[in-house]
């Protein structure tokens, strides 16, 4: 797919991309590489995935990544109780070796998410989402599937893909991730958006909220996110999460009075919500909210 193609179908998703990124996934996409995806948390990695799917016409395999993940969880696992009911029924027809052998047929073979992507017929999105958030051990038992496209189960043998998905790994750089891992993937860091940004995407999710609002919104959040105090920033799915739910008030213009109402829908914390209305001062010559916003 070429970068026209891809620009077209991302615009068709009302995705809010830059240059960079666009010609990153084009390539990414044509080459058949993994993408790890870096950036703090609530940027936007995950939904690069998401709408990546929805664009490619794609189903999403998402893999969460979290301490002590393994590959019963990631990859495959044997369905013990069809194991062990096939063993009572043929336990008296069928000699034990056959019988052994015969457990471990793809009748028995449970597919998780990393498998699914592999041996579906059509090629799927491989969301592996938060990998700095797993051990290193299953990182490195990853660098198989992402240089070779394959996976090798003990009592099955190597598995080649039937389909190659296209593969996100996002991280938050809780750890640093192996050079090995870095190496067999396109990189890309993504940053929390500008003010100009921000205001195009509210206006592309939420065409109907007023876009005086959107602005003061959009204001609001790149100083919440600019404030030292504040500990958890606030996301881009929270800055749509704000302007709806003011919008749903029927409210047209952040006043102090509306924030203190609202806060809970951009700030996830008491001590953040306590000192919001310090940190979001209104700036006239920007916000467009014609200087009535905090006065």
């Amino acid at each position: 797919m070429n970068i026209e193609t891809l620009k077209q179908k991302l615009d068709a998703e009302k995705y809010v991309y830059d240059d960079t990124l666009l010609t990153v996934l084009s390539v990414a996409l044509q080459l058949g590489r993994p993408l790890l995806v870096e950036g703090a948390a609530g940027v936007g990695k995950t939904e690069i995935a998401k709408v990546m799917a929805a664009a490619l016409d794609r189903d999403l395999v998402r893999l969460q990544c979290y301490e002590g993940l393994d590959e019963s969880k990631a990859l495959y696992e044997w369905n013990y109780q069809k194991q062990l009911l096939s063993i009572q029924v043929n336990m008296g027809t069928t000699d034990s070796d056959t019988l052994t052998k015969s457990l471990f047929g793809n009748e028995y073979l449970l597919e998780r998410p990393l498998l699914q992507s592999i041996r579906s017929e059509k090629p799927v999105v491989l969301l592996i989402d938060e990998i700095d958030k797993a051990d290193e051990e299953f990182e490195a038992f990853l660098l198989e599937l992402l240089s070779e496209m394959q996976v090798t189960i003990p009592e099955v043998g190597t598995i080649k893909a039937k389909s190659v998905p296209f593969v996100v790994l996002t991280s938050n750089r809780a750890r640093p991730l192996s050079e090995a891992l870095r190496r067999r993937c396109a990189y890309l860091h993504i940053d929390y958006p500008d003010m100009d940004k921000e205001l195009q995407i509210l206006r592309k999710k939420l065409p109907h909220v007023d876009d005086r609002l959107c602005a003061q919104v959009a204001l609001a959040v790149q100083k919440l996110r600019s404030a030292e105090a504040i500990l958890k920033k606030p996301s881009i799915a929270e800055t749509l999460d704000w302007a709806a739910a003011l919008d749903a008030l029927g409210i047209r213009e952040l006043t102090p009075d509306a924030l203190r109402q609202t806060a809970g829908f951009v700030l996830k914390n008491n001590e953040d919500i306590a000192i919001a209305g310090e940190a979001v001062q209104c700036d006239h010559d920007h916000c467009h909210c014609g200087g009535h916003c905090h006065d």
